[in-house]
């Protein structure tokens, strides 16, 4: 996937107002990589990478992320969660729906593309880049 630089004629602030904190799940059996993308944090992603199976040090993870961005907004915000259907996804979707986490189990492929509009969104808030084949529309 090429990126290309978009100019738009006029100069304009972007703005995004993210209402929740937006986290996907890549699970292996050795490590889980945990990406998320909060508000309050100029709309930059973040990765933190905890060992396959540990739920305690993904819920710390999860804890932590809201504790920054409340301390950052003054807000508390909700998680949403995506994760891989396969190998630990489902119970891995119950445990964070008893701890009243939103969750999402989906196809590899999905979480693969969600991860990768997450990119997409943080290229075009911090550098104005959009990814060959985008389309922006004004709101």
């Amino acid at each position: 996937m090429r990126a290309t630089a978009h100019q738009p004629e006029a100069p304009a602030a972007v703005h995004v107002d993210l209402g929740a904190i937006f986290v996907s799940l890549e699970l292996s059996r050795s490590k889980w990589l945990i990406t998320s993308l909060s508000p309050g944090r100029g709309e930059k992603m973040s990765k933190h990478m905890v060992v396959g199976s540990d739920v305690t040090a993904m819920l710390a993870c999860f804890a932590e992320l809201k504790r920054k961005a409340q301390a950052r907004t003054g807000r508390n915000f909700p998680i949403i969660i995506i994760q891989e259907a396969g190998l630990d996804g489902f119970w891995i979707h119950r445990v964070l729906q008893t701890e009243g986490i939103e969750s999402h189990a989906q196809k590899q492929t999905i979480v693969a593309l969600a991860r990768k509009l997450l990119v997409a969104i943080w290229k075009y808030v911090n550098a104005g880049v959009v990814i060959e084949g985008a389309a922006l529309k004004t709101a």
